[in-house]
């Protein structure tokens, strides 16, 4: 599936994370351990920001000038709603072009969506926009080796990829980072989520 395809998807279901049975505190306690590492908490970025600003409002209470960007028109409309002064980028990710570099940017539960060939691409550039001791945190699938599937749990098809758990490393080693931190943090499911700083300069 291609970024507007997934988009597509989640226009369908963009209500479903800000509904009362939803877990706001999702990926909060991870989002907390990240931030401990920075000194400098002035540019933060959302990427697959989604419409519940549950980490957008944690960001913001940690002092952040925050942005988000979602590939879905839906998803942003509701977080919007919620966080009416915050900048937010309508885009692919794939393509996207940063305007600047960020101290803090989340990627939770988002990246894993791209075609497995933008996986590389993709993670260094957002590395590269980091500032130096600016920090990464993102999720993946907890696979050895390059993945990819689609299935259809949360409703309509979604698409899944991964490179897996070694060449992530690898990445993040060449990139001039340092992975913090490594958790599978839902097993036996294989959601593994990485914290990762850019090496000062």
């Amino acid at each position: 599936m291609l970024p507007h395809e997934i988009a597509a998807s989640y226009d369908q279901i963009a209500e479903r994370w800000i509904q009362d049975d939803f877990p706001q505190e999702n990926g909060i306690v991870q989002h907390k351990r990240a931030i401990a590492f920075l000194r400098e908490k002035r540019r933060a970025l959302d990427i697959g920001c989604g419409s519940s600003g549950r980490l957008i409002e944690l960001m913001l209470g940690n002092g952040f000038d925050v942005e988000g960007v979602d590939v879905s028109s839906r998803m942003l409309e509701l977080a919007k709603q919620r966080h009416p002064h915050v900048i937010f980028h309508h885009a692919d990710i794939c393509s996207w072009q940063f305007p600047k570099k960020y101290d803090f940017i989340s990627a939770w539960d988002s990246i894993w969506h791209l075609p497995k060939q933008e996986q590389e691409p993709v993670l260094k550039k957002i590395l590269e926009n980091l500032t130096p001791g600016g920090v990464l945190i993102f999720t993946s699938g907890g696979l050895d080796e390059p993945a990819e599937k689609v299935d259809a749990a949360m409703g309509p098809q979604m698409y899944y990829s991964v490179l897996g758990i070694p060449n992530t490393l690898k990445l993040i080693s060449e990139a001039g980072c340092i992975c913090r931190h490594l958790e599978y943090d839902q097993y036996p499911e294989m959601h593994v989520y990485f914290i990762v700083q850019r090496k000062k300069e």
